[in-house]
């Protein structure tokens, strides 16, 4: 014990910014779901934003023989030039864009590149405007670097998107850029060329910055969705190797900048990072070869198959799906009908009836009691399984 001379250290407490910064629930879920499996109990796993398929074997048998040889030193900060190479003929081969390697840096997944891009355009106290419901680490970034996600409510009537009437709306003086995903996560809609040109038009016109999330490219199930660079050369995008190419684990992202602003991110990543794996970078490679694109592209059509079974048969059991997703492996559905507590609701159906949701309270404010994500990262024997919980649990 302590005698009457010590003196007892009281730290000074944590930064403001830790407690800005909510928790993840949908780890959270993760998390006591496998809890309650390692017990015995039988979960479907319709929480996580995961691709259930492991990565293809090409990308694997890529990632050993780099390690085979001796592919385990730091890279350059930006990434390794083949890889950067590679993804500039992946913007000409599926957009018809002419991206100069320069542009393109690696990052250790997306949210390395949102990292470097809030902190390349933010000061303290500036606003970035994007969607409520939306990705919660957007903001959470924001604040990271002293700055501040300004959320904009949307609903059906735009596609859950921010279109340029809701940005002129929003904007306020200390706003500097818009950011957007298409598609979207919770929701699973896209924005399409002209609704993009129109969102850069009236962002420019403000002298804004315009950031794309594009992580889920490749998983479009009609048509392709456009690139932001096709309208607007100047914008910011994020993308990954984590959904479309199967290498969550690896943590491997890229980000497409405006040649001005490579220096300046380049230099960042120097004293972020350093490098992202190697070997990793290395695998990525065969992300691209034409056998692996037909393994990926395969399994783009099975998720279509999972969505096409799932979303009319919870608008059956009486959930509100009022925009259809068009890309992504996500429902966002309206459960008004059922509860105003999204978060009670995701646990009671995870402890009483082995089935793991997402509450609709990760992703924002806006009726967030009454909505849940369904993520279709799962077989279809498996979903299956979950509308038959679901059915005797909702009557």
């Amino acid at each position: 014990m302590p005698g009457p001379h010590t003196t007892i250290y009281q730290p000074r407490g944590f930064a403001r910014r830790a407690a800005d910064i909510e928790p993840f629930r949908v780890v959270e879920v993760l998390a006591r779901a496998t809890e309650l499996a390692a017990g015995g109990a039988d979960i479907v796993h319709m929480a996580a934003g995961e691709p259930d398929f492991a990565t293809a074997a090409p990308i694997v048998e890529a990632g050993r023989a780099a390690l085979a040889a001796g592919a385990t030193h730091y890279s350059q900060a930006a990434g390794i030039p083949q890889l950067r190479e590679a993804l500039s003929q992946y913007y000409a081969d599926t957009y018809g864009l002419d991206i100069s390697p320069a542009r393109i840096l690696i990052t250790p997944g997306a949210s390395g590149a949102l990292l470097l891009i809030a902190a390349l355009l933010m000061n303290p106290g500036d606003g970035m405007l994007m969607t409520d419901p939306g990705y919660p680490c957007n903001r959470h970034f924001m604040r990271l670097v002293e700055g501040r996600g300004q959320l904009v409510t949307v609903d059906a009537s735009s596609n859950y998107q921010l279109n340029a009437e809701l940005v002129a709306a929003n904007w306020q003086d200390n706003t500097i850029g818009a950011m957007v995903a298409s598609p979207a996560n919770p929701t699973g809609t896209s924005l399409s060329r002209e609704q993009l040109a129109a969102l850069s038009a009236e962002v420019r016109s403000r002298n804004g910055y315009l950031l794309v999330d594009e992580i889920y490219h490749g998983l479009v199930y009609e048509g392709a969705a456009p690139s932001v660079l096709e309208v607007d050369p100047d914008a910011f995008v994020i993308n990954s190797f984590s959904k479309y190419f199967g290498m969550t684990g690896w943590r491997l992202g890229w980000l497409v900048a405006p040649e001005a602003a490579v220096v300046e991110m380049e230099k960042m990543a120097q004293n972020l990072f350093i490098s992202m794996s190697t070997m990793a970078q290395y695998a990525a490679l065969a992300g691209f070869e034409p056998a692996t694109r037909e393994i990926l592209d395969e399994r783009r059509e099975i998720f279509r198959q999972r969505r096409d079974f799932l979303l009319p048969a919870l608008q059956e059991l009486g959930f509100t799906v009022p925009c259809s997703p068009q890309g992504a492996f996500y429902i966002y559905a309206d459960a008004s009908r059922f509860t105003n507590d999204s978060q009670r609701f995701c646990l009671n159906l995870l402890e009483e009836h082995g089935v793991a949701l997402t509450p609709g309270v990760d992703f924002g404010h806006h009726r967030a009691n009454e909505h849940l994500r369904f993520s279709y990262t799962t077989g279809m024997d498996r979903l299956e399984l979950a509308v038959e919980r679901l059915a005797r649990v909702l009557g």
